[in-house]
């Protein structure tokens, strides 16, 4: 900015015009004004840049949601691809949004800067070469005006002090004629003074007019000069303003995405989408797929076969639960021709309660707290599931898939459970009962504890196997096992999990635990990890 110089000290401004003394001012801020006004035009681009992208990406992030939530919603066919469309159309602008972003920033943000940069030049000691110019070229063009302005001044001063001193001068004079106590030597010096007086407002006036003629006849010189420093001026605001101009334009280029073809065809897409929703073929893709016109496996006439599993309800499941307790005998070599019992851990283990964790087999838990079945736990899921879920299925029956259970009957290695037998499904094994057991319904077994009976088949989905006691072929209850003194076992090396030769238990025997639990106990056993107190000392695998 311009400070005051002295030659201008102490002259009075009359008005706030151009061609006083320091009033050029207002155009050397100009030059200030115009500097800080490319700096505003910076923020401003970059602020609506920030809006512009907070919009792309809330766009894009209530596309996201929405087509999710239409995905998984119940919505189908025509009509949801329509309703997606409106997230498409969403996205697409979201890329357009972005790219004026880019374009605010990248193009005009940056042209303006590089502009200012190259305009307006900044100075060691603070403020622009611009400025200064502009500042040492008005004062050099009014130095010399504003110089004889202030004579003029001096000698206006100096004339009117004069013509009132003459005044106050024939004021006394006139007052001493008209007083008889005054002597005739003090009326002449009244009158002495009055004519020094008169003869002073006449120099002062001679000077006054000679000092106002010289200012006069410089006058246009001190115009033409402030014209030409003005001139100076107003072509570099004349830039500043075209620039501005220019790149107000690009802006609106820029942000005017009507004109843009990629938008145009948006929303002429958009309208395709939503006008190619048919009701009716949404209609008939429902009842085909969900309606009248899916296929049916219509009930036919089946013979009855004993072979057939038996399939229990939920009370008589957990009326059974209880059931008996089997241990295998293992039959190799000679004592399968003389059927001498051995105690290898031999029926396979229920498939829909191995599937639970192992947590759900705690002994010391009650049983009314496992009571719950597979088909209970499903509806409880069931009414879990959000409203959105398109591909909920709603069980009317459960199953015991086996496909992720940790302890089925085989491992990862592709061996099977240690406590199983070698033998296939379809070879006799024999087994001795442990409780004694009577018969809920036709087709199950009564015998007492210390029985052999012939386990002929494995057990099914629903944990009951097919035995046969005194030629009586019947179902039996295989879902929990024993580890006893004496009982030898199929057992697998731990680092390798292949089976190794049959090993015998000679710890304590324990109470009837499923089959996954004695599987835990005899890995922690031959690791050592098993607390003293549970297992003598002496005992162990041989």
């Amino acid at each position: 900015m311009s400070v005051a110089y002295d030659d201008s000290v102490g002259v009075e401004v009359s008005s706030d015009s151009f061609w006083e003394v320091g009033n050029y001012k207002r155009t050397v801020k100009r030059i200030d004004d115009g500097h800080r006004l490319c700096s505003d035009l910076m923020n401003c681009l970059h602020e609506r840049a920030r809006i512009e992208k907070a919009y792309a990406q809330q766009l894009t992030e209530w596309a996201r949601r929405w087509r999710q939530l239409v995905d998984k919603g119940p919505q189908y066919g025509t009509v949801e691809k329509a309703w997606v469309a409106v997230m498409s159309e969403a996205e697409k602008v979201s890329e357009l949004h972005l790219d004026v972003k880019a374009s605010l920033m990248n193009e005009d943000f940056e042209k303006i800067k590089n502009w200012q940069k190259e305009a307006f030049h900044k100075q060691m000691m603070g403020g622009f070469k611009e400025t200064k110019e502009a500042e040492d070229g008005f004062r050099k063009a009014q130095k010399p005006w504003a110089k004889k302005l202030k004579e003029v001044e001096a000698a206006k001063k100096a004339y009117h002090a004069a013509c009132k001193e003459e005044k106050l001068a024939i004021s006394r004079e006139t007052n001493s004629k008209a007083d008889p106590s005054l002597n005739p030597e003090q009326l002449k010096k009244l009158q002495d003074k009055v004519e020094k007086c008169k003869q002073d407002v006449l120099k002062t006036k001679e000077k006054y007019e000679k000092s106002l003629k010289e200012l006069s006849q410089g006058t246009p010189q001190y115009m033409e000069s402030m014209e030409q420093v003005f001139e100076q001026c107003q072509q570099f605001e004349e830039k500043r303003l075209h620039f501005f101009r220019e790149v107000l334009l690009e802006v609106q280029k820029h942000l005017d995405l009507s004109n843009v073809a990629a938008y145009k065809n948006i929303y002429h897409d958009l309208e395709q989408s939503i006008k190619a929703a048919d009701a009716v073929e949404d209609l008939r893709w429902f009842r085909a797929n969900h309606g009248p016109g899916m296929s049916m496996n219509w009930p036919q006439f089946e013979e009855w076969s004993a072979d057939l599993n038996r399939t229990l309800s939920r009370r008589e499941k957990k009326k059974t639960a209880d059931g008996v307790t089997l241990t295998g005998i293992n039959q190799t070599g000679d004592q399968a021709l003389q059927n001498k019992p051995s105690s290898d851990l031999s029926v396979p283990g229920n498939p829909a309660r191995s599937a639970q964790s192992l947590s759900s087999y705690n002994p010391f838990e009650d049983e009314d707290d496992t009571g719950s079945t597979v088909s209970e736990k499903e509806d409880v899921k069931a009414k879990n599931v959000s409203s959105y879920e398109k591909t909920q299925s709603y069980p009317t029956d459960w199953s015991d898939d086996e496909s992720n259970n940790p302890f089925s009957s085989t491992d990862a290695n592709g061996d099977s459970n240690p406590f199983d037998e070698d033998a296939t499904s379809g070879t006799e094994v024999r087994v001795r009962a442990l409780y004694d057991y009577e018969g809920q319904e036709h087709d199950e077994l009564s015998f007492k504890a210390g029985d052999e009976l012939t386990k002929i088949e494995d057990e099914d989905e629903q944990g009951w196997c097919k035995g046969r006691l005194d030629n009586g072929q019947c179902l039996l209850k295989a879902d929990e096992r024993v580890l006893s003194a004496g009982t030898r076992c199929r057992w697998r090396d731990l680092s390798t999990g292949r089976k190794t030769a049959q090993q015998t238990w000679l710890g304590p025997s324990l109470p009837p635990l499923p089959r996954a639990v004695c599987w835990l106990i005899m890995d922690l056993y031959v690791l050592g990890l098993v607390l003293p107190p549970l297992f003598p000392a002496s005992g162990g695998l041989h």
